[in-house]
């Protein structure tokens, strides 16, 4: 790979991480405000429902995202691109619909009002999420960037309105962040898209889930067992030793956000890449791929870890002085570089749809973390609970590899063969 390519590369990677930092740095935001704004039950509603979106973002690409980026990216012809654009879409219309009925349902045991735009919100968001990967498959990232900018300046100044406002801020910020969602899709699709947009559940639908169903299943299980490991830490802590035990661990953690959306968008950037090669059987470049990458993120995790630590008095809240925020921090970095260091294999058995070891390794890791967190929890101060953490990520990080590179490696010889 050249030096153009290279700076390519860099250059869609920032346009990405500019966008999903958009996103991350207003949803912080609006967090913060709305601690100081509201009451503290419509405070827990909104985080709940916030959880409840982020959770259904994973299903909504294990279900369509994912496999609609690697079909289109592997597609010989725009016609049939197109197809699965258009089969996969329709899936992820019907489970977005389904998700915000959910929510709305919920939400109108606890709303008086409202509901409906709470459940309108995570339906658009989860449809958002789709599209934005649809589009990164389709190489038009600065479209996706575009999107990202509108729905965040459309939804920053909606809720500073609401807040300001003051009247049932809860659910007029709901309102706010539906319509921001559904500014960001048709920015997507108004200047997109180069056909009518279509929506289908005929049997062509049908007949390729029932194809993709033995692998979509272990994606699935995966996902699920990834979400018990991400959240599992965070219930266990809560549970055994209470909200505020946890308190300091969110703040940490909070500080290393950014790495994880580095890992997140680099895994978007690389996923129609590394199809293509895959698909044309190039299995040299895709190991070239494998072995450049890992340590280039590793010191971007370094360096980013350093500048916050250094910068930890500055942004120390005052509520967690005497929590040993220091060490909370330290442990908050290691367990938050880790992914950026899995990042690559992960790619690949996605993109080779080993769906099934993804989630038996995901299994292991959970099972093993949260043993660990079990036993410090009932025996040393709960901040040391992120060992448990970090442990159930070096799993993850040593297995990925351990299943990646005697598969990259005989595949490499076999295409030398040739």
């Amino acid at each position: 790979m050249n030096l153009q390519a290279i700076r390519q590369i860099v250059t869609r990677l920032v346009v990405m991480v500019g966008g999903e930092a958009m996103q991350s740095a207003f949803h912080l935001g609006l967090n913060i405000a709305l601690l100081h704004s509201v009451a503290a039950r419509d405070y827990g509603i909104f985080a709940l429902v916030m959880v409840v979106g982020g959770l259904g973002l994973t299903y909504i690409r294990a279900f369509t995202a994912l496999p609609a980026s690697i079909a289109i990216a592997q597609s010989r012809s725009p016609d049939a691109a197109g197809a699965y654009e258009v089969s996969f879409g329709s899936a992820a219309m019907l489970l977005s619909i389904l998700l915000g009925l959910v929510v709305t349902g919920v939400l109108s045991f606890w709303l008086d009002e409202g509901a409906f735009f709470g459940g309108a919100f995570i339906g658009l968001w989860a449809m958002r999420a789709h599209v934005r990967t649809v589009f990164f498959a389709r190489n038009r990232q600065m479209l996706v960037s575009t999107s990202d900018l509108t729905f965040t300046l459309s939804g920053a100044a909606g809720t500073a309105w609401v807040i300001w406002d003051g009247t049932h801020i809860l659910q007029h910020t709901f309102a706010v962040m539906m319509a921001a969602n559904a500014l960001g899709i048709a920015v997507m699709l108004i200047f997109g898209r180069r056909r009518p947009i279509r929506i289908t559940f005929g049997r062509h639908l049908w007949r390729r889930y029932r194809r993709l169903w033995r692998d979509l299943r272990w994606s699935v299980l995966s996902v699920t067992i990834t979400n018990l490991q991400g959240q599992g830490m965070a219930l266990m802590v809560a549970a055994m030793a209470g909200p505020a035990a946890y308190a300091p661990i969110a703040a940490a953690l909070v500080n290393f956000v950014p790495l994880r959306i580095v890992s997140t968008a680099f895994a978007n950037m690389m996923h129609p890449e590394l199809s293509k090669l895959m698909a044309h059987r190039d299995f040299v470049e895709v190991g070239q791929r494998l072995r450049r990458w890992p340590l280039p993120l590793a010191c971007l995790g370094i360096l980013y870890g350093i500048v916050v630590l250094i910068a930890l008095p500055f942004i120390e809240p005052d509520s967690l002085e005497g929590t040993r925020f220091f060490k909370i921090s330290v442990l908050a970095w290691v367990m938050s570089s880790l992914p950026m260091l899995y990042v690559m294999p992960r790619i690949w058995l996605e993109i080779a749809q080993d769906y099934r070891s993804i989630a038996i390794l995901s299994a292991i890791a959970a099972a093993a973390g949260l043993l660990v967190v079990f036993v410090l929890l009932l025996t040393v101060p709960p901040s040391w609970a992120l060992l448990g953490g970090a442990l159930s990520e070096i799993i993850v990080l040593i297995g990925s590899w351990a299943i990646v590179r005697p598969r990259q490696r005989a595949a490499e010889e076999a295409g030398s063969l040739r």
